[in-house]
């Protein structure tokens, strides 16, 4: 599999911010079953056990063919402006036969702009 990709993007603050993860194989084909497969997209200050302290875990969905991530206006109470986050979206299959598998499939980082109505 041809995993992980790379999206940076940027998040205005109090909204919400939908995108879907379609993991392709490494021939560039659509992974087109994810079912019995969890998905987690996880936002931390920086990679490793330094950000385990300061992660959010944002909205995830698996359908057959796609993961939809979010970010909800909730969880942007927890982002501080002025902070370049990384991320990952991950699926695993805990069942899986003969062991249980797991990959990464996006990476990438967010910057986060104050919102002006709302606050």
């Amino acid at each position: 599999m041809a995993f992980p990709g790379t999206y940076n993007f940027s998040y205005y603050r109090g909204d919400t911010y939908e995108f879907n993860v379609i993991p392709r194989k490494s021939d560039g084909t659509v992974l087109d079953n994810l079912s019995g497969y969890d998905a987690t997209f996880t936002i931390s200050t920086s990679r490793g056990a330094d950000g385990s302290a300061n992660q959010i875990t944002a909205y995830t969905n698996v359908t057959d063919a796609a993961i939809e991530c979010a970010i909800t206006p909730s969880d942007s109470d927890a982002l501080t402006l002025a902070t370049t986050y990384v991320y990952d979206v991950e699926i695993s299959d805990p069942d899986a036969t003969p062991y249980p598998k797991t990959y990464t499939v996006l990476t990438g980082t967010i910057t986060v702009t104050e919102q002006v109505s709302g606050a």
